[in-house]
């Protein structure tokens, strides 16, 4: 039948891929792996060849992070020094610790939320 307009794409639900992405998984199949390093993502996945080296976070992933730390460790610095008397020395050692291993667990699970949001959105390549 000509004359009828093209198929539109498929749906890309943003909440499934946020969900596998934050696994590290490829958000269009789910099987794949998402990165190749740390922050690196891979160039495509090797289930569903979805590419992934066309994405834009930049730096919008470390602001996710330095956003989410300071409404965890501001609250949580106030009440355990509320709650108890910790000498600032030790302190001094405790919450940039904590800060460093808390932005390392998160900025893998951002960057891909990010990416994934993209995906979702058809943004930058991802047509």
């Amino acid at each position: 039948m000509t004359g009828l307009p093209p198929d539109p794409a498929p749906d890309r639900p943003f909440g499934p891929a946020l969900a596998l992405a934050l696994r590290g998984k490829c958000p269009a199949c789910g099987e794949g792996r998402m990165f190749a390093r740390f922050l690196k993502p891979t160039p495509a996945c090797t289930h569903c060849g979805q590419r992934w080296d066309t994405h834009q976070a930049d730096d919008f992933p470390s602001y996710i992070v330095i956003l989410l730390l300071g409404h965890i460790l501001v609250p949580l610095m106030i009440e355990v020094n509320s709650a108890l008397s910790i000498p600032l020395g030790w302190q001094a050692a405790i919450w940039p610790t904590l800060a460093v291993l808390l932005a390392a667990a998160m900025i893998q699970p951002a960057k891909g939320a990010v990416i994934a949001f993209q995906w979702a959105r058809r943004m930058h390549g991802f047509r």
